[in-house]
């Protein structure tokens, strides 16, 4: 936990430099303005219920390449601006229609989201998913999600009535059996005051940090039937850096058809950790292949890549 909490005060203090400094704009070549992670930090602490560029768009109509609207879920300690000023517009200028929204508010931030009960935010992406099916039309939906927005999902799909309603299931760097904290969580179950630690989580307002602890109750409550149920196609995308997740492979899910692919498989030079993930330019190529042709021999472009955070 202690890490995880240099790296966000890392983030921030990216983005305050590059704020001073003149930061990038990010890439455009047409459409959506594609944003940095310093400069997504920086947005998502100034704007943080609103939606990144490209998504939640009145105007957008599915076409018959791309039937299914995206849903971008985020992470813990993160907001709908803070995690996806990069993949929104991406999708939204791959033709897509994209999706993004808060969950998970407690008294703790009116910030940083995702704080809250992790079943009580699978409501909210119940109530989420209804709406965009609502408005445009389209039989199903595509989840991807970033750390608990790739544990979270699997509430919804296998509790809430969601598995009829989600195409793709895409978990970047999810929390899905839980972490060990670099090992933290085992330490205070030895030492005998890991319950009294989540009964501060629980006093703060942050229960969603103890329900995503390795062998939680809310993890094997989760997974106690398996990991996968029939309808949704499920993909994982890791990395082997990842230093909130660990070990990085209690991320993968295991099932008929699941798809788990660790980055540096692919490209063994990218350094990216946990919070970099939705920014790494490997893990959107990626997700585009996923969502697009899904081609099992797809190889992406080893460049762009995240921050070893």
């Amino acid at each position: 936990m202690k890490k995880f909490y240099l790296r966000s005060i890392a983030l921030v203090a990216i983005a305050t430099l590059a704020a001073a400094c003149g930061s990038s704009s990010g890439s455009s070549t047409s459409g959506y303005t594609v944003g940095t992670i310093t400069q997504a930090v920086t947005d998502g602490l100034l704007s943080p219920n609103s939606p990144p560029p490209g998504a939640n768009l009145s105007s957008c109509t599915l076409t018959s390449a791309h039937p299914y609207p995206v849903i971008l879920v985020h992470a813990t300690f993160a907001n709908e601006m803070l995690n996806w000023e990069a993949l929104a517009p991406t999708l939204a200028n791959a033709g897509y229609c994209v999706y993004t929204f808060n969950y998970g508010q407690t008294s703790a931030s009116s910030i940083f989201y995702g704080l809250g009960d992790i079943a009580q935010s699978a409501g909210t992406l119940s109530t989420e998913v209804n709406t965009v099916l609502s408005e445009t039309g389209a039989s199903q939906v595509d989840l991807v999600g970033h750390s608990q927005g790739g544990l979270m999902p699997n509430y919804y799909i296998k509790f809430l009535g969601g598995a009829p309603k989600v195409h793709d299931f895409i978990g970047i760097a999810p929390s899905n059996h839980g972490t060990t904290l670099d090992g933290l969580t085992n330490l205070g179950n030895e030492l005998g005051v890991l319950d009294g630690i989540n009964s501060v989580f629980s006093d703060l307002s942050l229960p969603s940090l103890a329900e995503q602890e390795v062998g939680s109750s809310f993890e094997t409550n989760l997974f106690a039937s398996g990991d996968t149920v029939p309808g949704p196609n499920y993909s994982v995308i890791e990395t082997a850096y990842d230093e909130v997740v660990t070990p990085y492979t209690n991320a993968f899910l295991n099932g008929p058809g699941v798809d788990n692919i660790t980055i540096q498989n692919q490209c063994p030079n990218d350094p990216v950790g946990h919070i970099g993930m939705a920014y790494d330019n490997v893990v959107i190529q990626d997700v585009l292949n996923i969502l697009g042709p899904n081609d099992p021999s797809f190889a992406p472009s080893c460049s762009g890549y995240g921050l070893s955070l």
